[in-house]
């Protein structure tokens, strides 16, 4: 990315941020953002599926699509209000199918993926214990060289991962 127009970029984003700060109902704890962050990143149809047993891990899933001129690997998530938050997919070990960590993800112009149940998601520790059905919470993507995405997904019960 040409030096001047990341230094732009940089500077309106902050300057966007400035504003907001004097704002003091932007100030307080708000579970509806709209998507911000990585350029050419979009994402849709994210929702967080809360665990039928309360306590237990929830799941984040989403379409994320990518058109923008950089390429990165997905690297981390989090989830506002949770303690944890990490990417997981399926694969085979011991001649097993089976839940584990999810390598980093390369993502490149053009791109899509699904982030979906029985394949890669965002697990979800010690989700906030108020949320319900219906609410939204923020959820973070963080790509190599530390951008991130924020963007509001759809609390769901659990047995609703569609």
């Amino acid at each position: 990315m040409n030096k001047s127009l990341f230094a732009a970029a940089l500077l309106a984003g902050t300057l966007g941020l400035t504003a907001c700060g004097n704002d003091t109902q932007t100030a307080e704890k708000t579970t509806e953002t709209p998507q911000s962050g990585i350029p050419g990143m979009t994402i849709s149809n994210a929702r967080m599926v809360l665990n039928a047993v309360p306590g237990n891990p929830a799941a984040v899933y989403f379409d994320l699509a990518y058109d923008g001129d950089d390429s990165f690997a997905l690297d981390r998530g989090a989830v506002e209000g949770a303690k944890k938050a990490m990417f997981h997919d399926y694969g085979e070990y011991d001649f097993k199918v089976q839940m584990m960590d999810m390598l980093p993800v390369p993502i490149k112009k053009g791109d899509k993926i699904e982030f979906k149940p029985g394949g890669k998601h965002l697990m979800v520790m010690d989700p906030p214990k108020d949320l319900k059905p219906g609410d939204k919470v923020n959820v973070t993507i963080t790509v190599s060289g530390g951008a991130s995405q924020t963007f509001p997904a759809e609390v769901k019960a659990a047995g609703s991962e569609s």
